[in-house]
């Protein structure tokens, strides 16, 4: 079979269409050994192998040929070696090369050695020799190595490691001895590199804890650590350097050095039968390498040459050293170079910073909060080592370092605008945001940060120095306000008379880069300001609305670019929302918003908006909560929204009951009247359709009775045809209901109902035949106590309000529809529910002494955190919603506290 027909079958391999799949395999599974068994290409932890391993099983079988007699059964040839070229193959599909490895590994355990004595040889002498000629080159062309597990999964590493590592050490010792060394040298150099560092990765090999064997291997590896890098031969071109072959060998050096370190050298993190090693390697190496290290960084101070992932991968030793005593006592002599020096200097913008803020300032942003950026560079690196330094080695070094960073400020204010150290400022600033944490929590620092905020970053907002700009603007966010917008806070009267000049610059660096820091930081200040927003909230919500659709403009055009658009416009969208909250006391401006926002609720809120649907509902929440009313505009949205529940938007029912209980209790009338469309009919169609689902768990349809009570408690008297269908959907799904949350929820439904129209519904109850069950239901659920004494159901102020109004509802209907005996229940019922209402609202109001933002004092139940005790503040539930009731009910449980309920049984 040729190259290209068994990349077909292999593909074919993976077809969804099992047929096809079954014919690949079968094709492949007929060039094994009938007599074998047979072993499907997915059997082999399916996909988690990754091939390289399979490449050093094979070097292993390679080493070790078997002179075997050949019987007549013969493999196809060259069919090992195609699939070796498919492997390697960069540009091929990966899935396909993945197949390839699995059938090569497949094929190798059962063909490479006959399994008994006299059976002929599968594989041709040939096609073994390509393979072994070849195998080394091709395990660095293939992704990263198998991670075995266990001490058994480990065996064929130890057999490779036991036969191939005393060859490669001599080899590594002849190519270290060669005088003037080619850069083809060190691509060897670097190949053992590579195949050292993957036998270590997870475990050291049973192979190198003999102290000689592991020594002769440490030797070679210093030896490259110390010995300078070649100068004759380096390219000129950054890109280039970085990727020459003897930078190269020293990175994979470091690699080495610095994984033996920090996963096989820490006492602390081993297991008792390798506790030898680790102090072994303490003993005998971690010093040597941390000296190394130092005489390597000292080219920074020296204006000399190291490539940025070497700058790294040192730092990254030097942080892991610093809670060592005997490592730390090593580099205390040295630690004010190192950190004032080296350190420092790593953490300032730079010539590369700069060649990039001029060409792209986007990417400049994106880079400084890119994980992946983060992994390689030497600036977070050295973040990274002042933050375990003043974290382990505090005392003194975080003093010190405040002071040097205080003197760099001071120059800077000091200096004229063309002398300012620009660059040092930056990194001081970066100094600062990484200490952060850390100063917060320590005085005298932290009741100095915001006058630091004050005096050394906000009037770098206005910079003429655009990364010292983007700077203060990203390092303000890690600075504090106080934690409450009412707090008092002198400095906020610094910032007001600068406001509109700082709101500014920020909507001109937006229109520059889309970064959610920026708008995070925005939604700081507009959450700090408060009410002092208003006469910018129009303005800011025009901004704002503009930098998401430009946002959402670059995420559609690039689907390969990086989230950071996305991210920018969700940031817009909850920047919003901090607006709208901040001016929720002044409805008039929500009139003069609303036709700003329109264009974005009615687009997100169809499938377009569905990585932003959550925020545009919040938005709409607060349009159709606090505008003096809801307009017809606004109700253009009913459709989108309920169609979007329909038919995608499930998981966000909970999100969406808010609006939708906004339009029906404060557009009420319009509710009821408007027949195109049908909002009563459109909202039965829906919360019909999912109360009757069997598939649909409790949890999940919890917002749909919610639902059905604002409806009975908003159109008392006029929505009469829907009681019994309502209650018909109730008590259905109350008859499969197993969550106590969803049972409490149906029988509110019926409360509601019977609030809504007692005769009605209880009528209505009766002709189903289903009075005597849901009472019983009702009564036996509000008899049922916690340990502490407290209800196990209806928990809730608002729960036991409704149960209260519901029953008290009973009272007053003819004897005829409610016998004495069925009265007498439900008077003890509501007497004590009455009661336990009262104590609940006695403790919230004491609550609320010692908290002012607990709300109502609804607090949710330590027992059951998942469930959500307390109130919204939009939407069903609100406590404060009818006043009247609530009084009236607090009257009456303050008469009946003093009566004993046992006088009534």
């Amino acid at each position: 079979m040729d190259l290209p027909s068994l990349t077909v079958v292999l593909r074919a391999a993976l077809s969804p269409n099992p047929d096809e799949r079954k014919a690949a395999e079968e094709s492949l599974n007929q060039l094994v050994d009938h007599r074998t068994p047979q072993c499907s290409l997915f059997s082999f932890s399916a996909f988690i192998v990754v091939p390289v391993f399979f490449l050093l099983i094979m070097y292993h079988f390679a080493l070790a040929p078997s002179q075997l007699v050949r019987d007549e059964f013969q493999y196809m040839p060259q069919h090992l070696v195609r699939l070796l070229q498919i492997i390697v193959d960069g540009t091929g599909d990966m899935a396909v090369r993945q197949v390839a490895s699995i059938h090569f590994k497949n094929f190798v355990a059962k063909n490479w050695s006959p399994h008994e004595s006299g059976e002929s040889q599968k594989i041709s002498e040939s096609d073994k020799g390509m393979v072994r000629e070849n195998i080394l080159g091709f395990i660095v062309q293939v992704p990263p190595l198998l991670r075995f597990k266990s001490d058994e999964e480990r065996i064929p590493l130890y057999l490779i490691v036991e036969q191939t590592f005393p060859h490669l050490l001599s080899i590594f010792n002849n190519l270290v001895q060669i005088a003037n060394p080619s850069v083809e040298v060190a691509d060897l150099i670097k190949l053992i590199c590579k195949i050292f560092w993957s036998s270590i990765y997870l475990e050291i090999p049973k192979q190198l804890f003999d102290p000689n064997a592991f020594n002769a291997w440490m030797v070679l590896f210093l030896n490259i650590l110390e010995r300078p890098v070649p100068l004759e031969g380096q390219p000129s071109d950054p890109e280039l350097r970085k990727s020459w072959g003897w930078w190269k060998v020293k990175k994979w050096t470091i690699h080495i050095l610095n994984r033996l370190y920090t996963r096989f050298g820490d006492l602390k993190l081993q297991k008792p039968e390798s506790k030898a090693f680790a102090q072994m390697f303490q003993k005998n190496y971690a010093g040597k390498i941390l000296e190394c290290h130092l005489q390597l960084l000292n080219a920074i101070r020296t204006g000399g040459y190291l490539p940025d992932r070497v700058i790294n991968l040192i730092l990254q030793y030097l942080s892991s050293s610093i809670p060592k005593n005997s490592m730390y006592q090593l580099l205390q002599p040295q630690l004010d170079i190192v950190l004032f020096e080296i350190i420092f200097p790593l953490m300032c913008f730079n010539d590369n910073d700069q060649k990039l803020w001029n060409e792209d300032p986007h990417e400049y942003v994106r880079k400084g909060y890119d994980i992946i950026e983060d992994l390689y560079s030497p600036r977070t690196a050295a973040m990274d080592f002042v933050s375990e330094l003043v974290r382990k080695r505090g005392k003194g070094n975080l003093h010190k370092f405040i002071q040097f960073i205080v003197e760099i400020f001071r120059r800077y204010d000091e200096a004229s605008v063309e002398l300012k150290p620009y660059r040092q400022k930056d990194g001081a600033l970066l100094a600062i945001g990484a200490l952060c944490d850390k100063l917060k929590q320590t005085e005298p620092y932290k009741s100095e940060l915001e006058r630091m905020l004050v005096q050394h970053v906000f009037p770098e907002f206005t910079s003429c120095v655009g990364h010292l700009r983007a700077k203060g603007i990203f390092q303000k966010k890690s600075l504090p306000f106080p934690s409450h917008r009412k707090a008092k806070n002198p400095y906020l009267n610094e910032i007001r008379p600068i406001l509109p000049q700082l709101l500014d610059e920020f909507f001109k660096l937006m229109n520059e880069v889309e970064n959610e820091d920026l708008v995070f930081t925005l939604e700081t200040i507009v959450d700090k300001f408060g009410e002092e927003m208003a006469p910018y909230a129009i303005g800011l919500c025009q901004n704002l609305a503009a930098a998401f659709w430009r946002c959402m403009d670059t995420s559609e055009a690039d689907d390969e670019a990086d989230d950071s658009g996305a991210l920018a416009a969700v940031g817009c969208l909850r920047a919003v929302s901090t607006i709208l909250e901040s001016v929720s006391r002044l409805p008039h401006l929500f009139v003069q918003i609303e036709p700003i926002l329109l264009p974005i609720m009615r687009r997100m809120l169809t499938t377009d908006g569905q990585d932003v649907f959550e925020e545009v509902l919040e938005i709409v929440s607060y349009m159709t909560f606090v505008s003096p009313t809801i307009s017809l505009e606004m109700w253009s949205l009913w459709p989108l929204i309920m169609e979007a529940l329909h038919d995608w938007a499930i998981d966000y029912f909970e999100n969406i009951l808010v609006p939708l209980d906004n339009y029906i209790s404060r557009g009420t009338a319009h509710f009821l009247a408007c027949k195109d469309p049908d909002y009563q009919q459109n909202l039965w169609n829906i919360l019909s359709a999912i109360m009757s689902d069997r598939n649909m768990e409790d949890n999940d349809i919890e917002p749909a009775p919610k639902l059905i009570e604002v409806v009975f408690q908003n159109c008392k008297g006029q929505v009469d045809q829907w009681v019994e269908p309502y209650l018909r959907v109730t008590i259905d799904r109350l008859r499969r209901t197993e969550k106590p949350r969803l049972k409490c929820l149906l029988i509110q439904v019926i409360a509601d109902a019977l609030y809504y129209n007692a005769s009605l519904t209880l009528g209505t109850l009766q002709k189903l035949g289903v009075a005597t069950e849901v009472f019983s239901l009702w009564f036996q659920m509000l008899q049922q106590v916690k340990k502490s004494g407290s209800l196990a159901n209806f928990r809730r102020e608002y729960d036991k309000k409704v149960c209260c109004l519901g029953l008290t509802s009973l009272v007053g209907l003819p004897a005829e529809q409610l016998p004495g005996e069925a009265l007498e229940r439900v008077f003890k019922a509501t007497l004590e529910l009455l009661v336990s209402y009262k104590n609940q609202v006695a403790e919230s109001n004491k609550q609320n002494d010692v908290d002012d933002d607990d709300m109502d004092g609804l607090e949710a139940d330590e027992e059951d955190e998942e469930e959500d005790d307390s109130d919204k503040d939009m939407g069903v539930d609100a406590e404060d919603g009818d006043e009247a009731d609530s009084l009236k009910l607090q009257k009456l449980a303050a008469e009946v506290s003093s009566i004993s309920v046992k006088s009534f049984q």
